[in-house]
Formats: structure tokens, sequence, C-alpha cells
């Protein structure tokens, strides 16, 4: 709480320096919204050390700062396209600002390149002084170049910067988007924990240049003409009869076309909003999680507008859990086909979300378990139930030989198989996974591991029942052959046995001067081969749970 304190008092300092001098710059925030942010920090996800960041840091800013708002990975996994300008550059917007931070999802890329571009050309860079501040978690993931869109920025710019919070990257990774800070004259900020993103936000966005000494009081200015009265205060409910909604939603105006039809954008705005619009026709759009209505108006002047727009939703919580009594699941993947949607949206852990009201297909993925349910939802009810996937966790380790040493290097993978067999004398595969201490969520059922640590392969049996956990550990009755051989160009193990025509299994091969793999205990013959395609034989014991050096001279 005291480091919490101590930034927001920086904050109001160097606020209350801006308001002594020049007008702060017009800025843009650019957050990543990327998948990597659940991950987390001290316990707490990056995402919500984020989002609480920036609304302490914003509730201090001027009324008349013109803040906006970009999200990049939000709406769609895998896509390089998914960035939204949410809240343009206006004054007035903190809160609009913490409520857009609040409604994202974090489900995809890290196009951090293009967004920076974008929000520099939504402050029309070319034409006045402008800054954009990225907060990021992750590096370019759609081949972006940073430092050379850094070097174009400033060459076009007015008065351009880029200032970059490295929100838990490690040195190395902030090195790589340093240089978008370095080559616009801004700052780069390193931030490993939530005091240190706070400090970091009070830096980057309370932060104004101090004003500049003037040989003589500046002129009073002249009294502002009196404001006109909102003719423009629309509420919205989930439900008739219902409290209005006042944060989290959202309201989209657009000119109302001669055929009906949305025209010309005008403005976006968040909470209890209060506006004047000209004389005219509109399409309001009112917005609050998944659910959203529009209506039409027509403004007439000296008139004075409070519409109540209705949206006929209700509001589901899921708590995805593996098996009865068990944490809620945070990886777990929530996908809901609500009422009127085409593609369903995906959540992930803890869901909480505004649908409209209908009946709601429920599907919730844990590992390889997944259940559907389907949950009716009435408008301005809310429904907060625990959705049971019926999983096993199961952790899988080789070891060379049991209670021997374990297997950790590379080379190592788990393959899991139904233990049942098709009809056709296969077994279905269900999941797979590589390396060390690999993890499976599996429903109830008999299963078959196949572990494989470079050229020994071993199956071991296992069932699952839901909620148990199990650490399977699978002795592969193997060693580790080391092989040297000065001047070959190809290694190659083979089995020493001939089949009926003479021939031996070869087993594995390197292109290399030495070789090194696990292998099951027993007697193997080595064949060193030369570029002048010569060749050298050896023969070699390899023991379970030991190691064998061989040199072929």
């Amino acid at each position: 709480m005291a480091g919490l304190a101590r930034g927001v008092a920086a904050a109001a300092l160097l606020l209350g320096m801006t308001t002594l001098g020049l007008a702060a710059d017009r800025v843009v925030i650019v957050l990543d919204a990327s998948g990597s942010m659940w991950a987390q920090i001290d316990g707490k996800p990056k995402l919500e050390i984020a989002r609480e960041s920036l609304r302490t840091v914003l509730q201090s800013v001027p009324a008349d700062r013109e803040i906006g708002f970009m999200a990049y990975g939000h709406r769609e996994k895998g896509s390089c396209e998914d960035i939204e300008l949410i809240v343009p550059p206006q004054a007035g917007s903190a809160a609009a600002v913490s409520a857009a931070a609040d409604s994202l999802k974090f489900i995809g890329k890290t196009p951090l390149t293009s967004a920076v571009k974008q929000a520099a050309e939504a402050l029309k860079y070319t034409e006045d002084k402008a800054t954009v501040i990225l907060i990021t978690d992750g590096l370019e993931t759609c081949k972006g170049d940073p430092c050379a869109l850094g070097k174009e920025l400033s060459a076009a710019g007015v008065d351009f910067t880029v200032n970059v919070v490295g929100f838990g990257l490690t040195a190395d990774e902030g090195k790589q988007v340093a240089c978008l800070a370095d080559n616009t004259g801004g700052k780069y900020i390193q931030a490993s924990d939530e005091q240190a993103l706070q400090d970091a936000l009070v830096e980057t966005i309370a932060a104004a240049p101090a004003p500049a000494l003037e040989s003589a009081p500046a002129p009073q200015p002249a009294p502002e003409p009196e404001k006109p009265e909102f003719n423009f205060m629309p509420a919205v409910v989930l439900a008739e009869g219902g409290d209005p909604v006042t944060e989290g939603n959202s309201w989209e105006i657009y000119k109302a076309s001669s055929d009906g039809t949305r025209g010309d954008y005008v403005t976006t705005e968040y909470g209890a909003y209060k506006g004047n619009l000209e004389p005219g026709g509109y399409i309001v759009v009112a917005s609050y999680g998944e659910a959203r209505t529009e209506q039409k108006i027509t403004v007439e002047a000296g008139q004075v507008y409070k519409p109540l727009v209705t949206l006929n939703a209700g509001t589901l919580i899921i708590h995805p859990r593996p098996s009865e009594g068990a944490d809620v699941a945070d990886g777990a993947a929530v996908v809901i086909a609500y009422p009127g949607v085409a593609t369903p949206a995906t959540y992930y852990g803890d869901t909480k979300v505004v649908l409209p009201a209908g009946d709601q297909k429920v599907t919730v993925r844990i590992g390889q378990g997944e259940i559907t349910e389907t949950i009716p939802l009435t408008a301005g009810r809310i429904v907060d139930k625990d959705i049971i996937v019926g999983v096993g966790h199961v952790v899988a380790n080789a070891y060379y030989i049991a209670g021997g040493d374990k297997a950790d290097g590379s080379g190592i993978g788990f393959k899991v198989f139904k233990a049942r067999r098709k009809i056709d004398g296969t077994r279905q595969e269900v999941a797979h996974a590589y390396g060390p201490d690999s993890k499976f969520d599996l429903p109830p059922d008999d299963y078959i591991l196949t572990a494989t640590v470079d050229l020994a392969v071993v199956e071991q049996p296992f069932s699952v029942k839901a909620g148990e956990h199990q650490d399977l550990k699978v002795a592969i009755n193997a060693g580790v052959l080391a092989i040297t051989a000065p001047g070959a160009s190809k290694i190659e193990i083979f089995d020493p046995r001939k089949d009926i025509n003479g021939n031996r299994k070869s087993l594995g091969y390197a292109y290399d001067e030495k070789y090194q793999a696990a292998l099951p205990a027993g007697d193997y013959a080595i064949v060193s081969e030369r570029l002048d395609n010569s060749s050298k034989e050896s023969t070699v014991t390899v023991k379970a749970g030991e190691r064998a050096e061989l040199t072929v001279q």
C-alpha cells in the first residue's frame, strides 16, 4: 500500500506541474492484450495488474488531457490484424480508457509494430506533436521491425515520441523493443512487478514537460461562453425495470442515412454518457459485454433527449473446475455460443460476461476433457455456475532405470493412447507432450503411455480417475551412449544381429564426429564413415542406468 501511495502522489505532483504550464502532449496508450498477459506475477495475472495500474494512474489525469486507447490481440487468436483504436484521443477520456481496458479478452498475438504505427497515424504525427505509450509483456510476433519503425516515425513526425514499458520482459528481451523508444527520443522502462508498472505509468502517462519561463505574465484568457445544456443523456438497462448500467458499457453514435441505415461515424462514449448532438437523425448503438442493440432517434434544436435502451440481457458467471471441490482451472477454455452469434466467443478461466437472454451453449475444455451444457439465461438475472469437466491430472517423467536418474535432456517425448484397441488393431492417440514433467489432463479411462528418450521407447499402462493427481515414473531400462569418431562425416548405430538377408537394422545416426543418445540396454554395432567413403566399425554394450563412452578411430 505504501508503494501505491507513493505512485499516486508522484502522479499528482507531475499532473500539478502540467496544469501550471504547457498543455500535455496528445497521447495514445497501446496495451498488449495478447494471450501471454494471462501469465502471473506474484500470483496475480499480468492483465489484472495492468488494468488496476492504468485505473489508478488515470484517476488523477486532468480532464483536458487528450488521451486515446488502442489494444491488440483482444478479439482473435492467431491474427496479426487484430488491432483496434477503442478510444480516440480526446479530452476527458480517462474513465473510458479504464473501462475499455477492463473489457479486453487477452487472447491473441503481438503485432506491436503495426499497432504503434496505427497509433501514430491516429495522432496525425506528421502534423502535430504526439506521443505513443506502448505497454507490452512480449516481443513482436507478426514480423514487424520495431527498430526500423522508430526511425521512420522519427523522421516523418513533427515532434513524435514513443515511450515503451516492458512489463515482465527480461533484460535481453527489453533490448529488442527499447530501440523503438531510443529511435524516437523516448524512454524504455523495465517493469517487473505491480509497483514498478505503476511507477512507469506515472512517468510516461502522467509526466509532462516543465512550463517555459516567460518574461511577462501571460494575458488572462477571455471568459468562456456559457456551455450549452446537455441535450442527449441516454441510459441502458439489462431488462425492463432494472437499474441503469453506468460502467463497462459503451455508446456508438452514427449519423442516420436517408434509408435509415448507419451513416458517418460520430463518436464512441463509455459509461454514463452525457453529450450534445447537433439537430438531425442518429442511430445509437448500446453495448454491454456481448449484448448490443441499436435505436434510431431524431434530435431537434432546443430539445433534451433521455432515451432508455433495454438490452434484454443477463449475466453469466462460469467457474470451470477439473473435478468436484478442485480450484478453478485458469487455463480452461470456456466457449459460449450465445443467441445471435455466428462464431462463439472463447474465454479462459473464471468467466463473467453479459449475454443476450436465451439458451447459452457453454463448452468447457480442460486438457483432453470437454463438457457442454445448455444454460437458460433470463434478462436481468445473474447465473453463477460451476462446470465440472471431470478430469484427472497426470505428470509424466522417464527414468533410465527404476529409482535411477531422471531423463531431463532433449529428445524426450510422451504420447497417450486409449488402452482399448480399435477394430483395426490400432489405438487412438489422445494427447502428446515433450520434455520432462509433461502434464496431461485426461477424462477417466484406461490409457497407454508411450515414453521416448532418443532411441529408447517403452509403453506403460495407467488409469485415470476424476480429481486424481498422479506422477507417472516410467523406467525405460536404458543407458546413454556417447560416441566420438575423429574425422568422421557420419556415425550410425546398428542392431548387431542380421536378418535372414544379412542386413542389420539402423537405429539412429548423426552427420557429425560426435553422437550421443539414450539406448535400450544391449549390444550395438557402431559404424563411422569418412568423406573418402572409408569406414570403421566397433561394438559396444550399453547397460541400463549407466553411461558408455566409445571412441572409433
